[in-house]
């Protein structure tokens, strides 16, 4: 029985409209396309009757993040083809894709690396929002962003772990990333890379005032809560790179492990650590030394 496929792409991209026409009758000769979205819009899967056993994604990095927090709640494993430029979370191009149709498309089951995401929250007491209803909130597959936006200035955050309160964070703001984007803004920022097999969460300080505080890991059942103590402002929480609130002074951003997990199918004949080496250029030297 061939599998059931839903097939995103964003046709934003020019090579994915390029190969959109010629890759959709490639795939409906293997697999049952049951279904087709644009891969521009995150909008949720409204369609509870919809059964697939994964989503084939065409695009970049931007298109599995924004995908996968459409389909995080209907438990759809998602395939990523990767047109952008980096392609770190599609763990195929379009001919890693056709070499290993008999794999993906055949009778065994898929292989999967079940990834861990962030929920927040953000809770404002101004007097006029109520202090039990968040004014936003989102999930995200890389990271959470506080970042201090214009004018600029230096920012102060209260971070508490498990409801203990830290050493307060001056800075241009603040990180909560999975280990799935401890290899994005976190890792520039000095974060730790984090194997994508752990289950657990990263704290990053972006440009701290101060040579004492490390970034930081932490259990996925660990509480996250960050309290503004100053913000500008354009100071913003970013999710994804892709979804974001402004943040005043006084607002609470609670943050942790989302209740499910999003599988993402791997390439059998890939290997976590070699695409660092092979992407990230990690242990390179500089060019020209």
């Amino acid at each position: 029985m061939s599998k059931r496929v839903i097939l995103i792409a964003n046709q934003d991209h020019p090579d994915v409209l390029d190969q959109l026409a010629d890759f959709r009758q490639w795939l409906a000769e293997r697999a049952q396309i049951v279904a087709e979205f644009e891969g521009q819009s995150d909008a949720p899967v409204v369609d509870d009757g919809l059964k697939a056993d994964m989503a084939v994604v065409l695009g970049g990095d931007g298109t599995i993040l924004s995908q996968a927090r459409r389909l995080v709640n209907t438990g759809i494993p998602i395939l990523g083809v990767n047109f952008g430029h980096l392609g770190f979370l599609a763990d195929f191009d379009l001919a890693g894709i056709k070499r290993q149709a008999r794999h993906i498309f055949g009778d065994n089951g898929l292989l999967v690396r079940e990834c861990i995401m962030i929920e927040a929250r953000v809770f404002r007491y101004d007097g006029e929002q109520n202090p039990n209803s968040p004014v936003f909130h989102q999930v995200a597959l890389n990271d959470c962003v506080i970042t201090s936006g214009p004018p600029f200035r230096m920012i102060e955050l209260q971070l508490e772990l498990d409801g203990q309160p830290t050493p307060p964070v001056q800075g241009d703001g603040l990180i909560l990333c999975t280990p799935a984007g401890s290899t994005g803004y976190s890792v520039s920022a000095g974060g730790p890379i984090l194997s994508p097999d752990l289950d657990c969460l990263a704290i990053t300080p972006i440009a701290a005032h101060s040579l004492a505080f490390r970034p930081i890991v932490v259990s996925p059942a660990c509480p996250v809560a960050v309290t503004v103590l100053r913000a500008n402002p354009g100071t913003t929480l970013v999710m994804d790179g892709q979804c974001s609130q402004e943040l005043k002074a006084g607002d609470r951003i609670v943050m942790g492990k989302y209740c499910r997990k999003v599988p993402l199918v791997i390439n059998p004949a890939g290997n976590y650590w070699r695409t660092l080496i092979r992407k990230m250029h990690w242990g390179a030297t500089p060019k020209g030394i």
